[in-house]
């Protein structure tokens, strides 16, 4: 690895990965057993052309990343229609941004919360476990609440409407709390640590074609045959899910037999001792809570400032993923070099691009604009989480990336505070502000944090 600042090498030293890294990978001989080619990746090389000999794909060479590659894809479908057609009912129920903050609310805490313990669980127990039962307790939330829809107990003056769907919500958030931890650390174990970028921008390739398909359908599917379709399409998508959980292959596990307060305690104290881990965190975390908010307000754009309705959010979310995925295509096939520079310099895009977007009165600008925020936000996505699982050692990665999922959960907090301005200054002040404000942090880090900027 090349070049940290002199203070840091040896801290770099202690994450550098072993040599023997590449050929005692936990899942060598699971990867082998499934169809796999070992773990030492050579993109590129070999007899015959094949996309999968691209180095932009070389994690797909394992087998069970495809079965955690195709689970991940039906997921995050289903959350692709959930965030059109639940923003867009609350929004037609209450009419209110205010309360669109308050639903992810309901959805975040309970995630924060819940994230702790799926930190410590997924450094004690098998994370194929913890996914399996997450998507199939996701699976019976969404069919809850189609069928409540169905049967008119969601709807505008149903005395119950707001309750249940608060309920789903707070469902929701424990269960993705639980699992987002495993979901995220299993990678490094499917792949192996010199692949992490690479499958980290591929697992983020598949969200964002997904943006592109997925919002579009959702709203149209909401115009043309009601809401409750679009949750009755995310029950399957959920069932799907488990069924590919199913056929990953068992993971290691830490060696963590203690009481399960004193690994979490362990986690934050590990913080301390490992500035870079720290500084990441830190950083992304901020960008996160300047940034996120304008996904749950994204109903209040397309309504009140655009006047395009739910076909129109569902196209700028589209359009917002193609330039997601050209980022993630662009990232994938990049050496791991620059990192914490490249890191950087994408909250600063997506700042400006969502301050331009917050103040567009026309969509035309508006979508010329989200394809840079789709850029931003896949470039800060990937290179966060790529970086951070490349510095933390292995018996600390579930809690660190519990820690890291944490940070969306606090964004409700943010999310709240953008529905609360944007009732009271406006939608477009409440979001500009925030994305202003964050192309200043970014700015500042970037010529003034050189540890950060240097991270490779």
């Amino acid at each position: 690895m090349s070049s940290l600042t002199p203070e840091s090498q040896n801290e770099t030293a202690r994450f550098s990965p072993p040599a023997a890294t590449a050929t005692t990978h936990p899942l060598a001989e699971s990867a082998a057993a499934h169809g796999g080619v070992g773990t030492q990746v050579q993109g590129g090389h070999g007899g015959g052309f094949s996309i999968r000999n691209l180095r932009t794909f070389t994690s797909f060479k394992f087998a069970p990343f495809r079965w955690f590659y195709a689970s991940m894809v039906s997921q995050m479908a289903a959350m692709q229609v959930e965030m059109i057609a639940r923003g867009l009912l609350i929004y037609a129920i209450t009419h209110s941004a205010t309360m669109l903050g308050w639903m992810a609310v309901a959805q975040s805490i309970p995630m924060l919360a819940a994230s702790f313990g799926g930190g410590v669980l997924a450094d004690r127990i098998q994370k194929k476990h913890l996914m399996v039962f997450g998507m199939g307790a996701n699976a019976l939330i969404a069919l809850g609440v189609a069928l409540a829809i169905t049967f008119g107990m969601i709807t505008e003056g149903a005395p119950w409407a707001i309750a249940i769907l608060l309920a789903a919500s707070v469902a929701k958030g424990s269960v993705q709390g639980l699992i987002m931890p495993a979901r995220q650390s299993i990678i490094p174990e499917l792949v192996g640590r010199e692949q992490i970028m690479n499958a980290l921008a591929l697992n983020n390739l598949g969200m964002n074609l997904l943006r592109i398909l997925a919002p579009a359908g959702a709203g149209f599917a909401v115009a043309l045959w009601g809401y409750e379709s679009a949750y009755y399409v995310m029950t399957g998508l959920f069932a799907a899910a488990t069924l590919f959980a199913l056929r990953l292959p068992r993971t290691g596990v830490a060696a963590t037999k203690g009481r399960a307060v004193a690994d979490l305690v362990d986690g934050f104290k590990y913080l301390g001792r490992q500035p870079t881990v720290a500084l990441v965190l830190f950083f992304t975390l901020f960008a996160v809570l300047l940034s996120m908010p304008y996904m749950q307000m994204l109903p209040i754009f397309t309504e009140s400032v655009l006047n395009v309705g739910p076909q129109g959010m569902g196209i700028l979310v589209m359009i917002s993923g193609i330039g997601a995925v050209v980022g993630s295509l662009v990232l994938a096939s990049l050496p791991n070099r620059h990192r914490g520079a490249m890191l950087v310099v994408s909250s600063l895009i997506m700042g400006i691009a969502l301050t331009v977007f917050s103040f567009s009165t026309t969509f035309t600008v508006s979508a010329l604009a989200i394809i840079f925020v789709g850029i931003g936000q896949t470039g800060r996505m990937t290179l966060a989480g790529t970086l951070l699982q490349h510095y933390v050692d292995d018996e600390y990665r579930g809690r660190v990336m519990a820690i890291y999922m944490m940070e969306f959960g606090l964004t409700s907090l943010s999310v709240l505070l953008a529905g609360i301005l944007a009732d009271s200054i406006g939608i477009q002040w409440s979001i500009g502000g925030m994305a202003m404000i964050l192309i200043v942090i970014s700015a500042v880090v970037l010529f003034a944090s050189p540890k950060l900027r240097r991270l490779q």
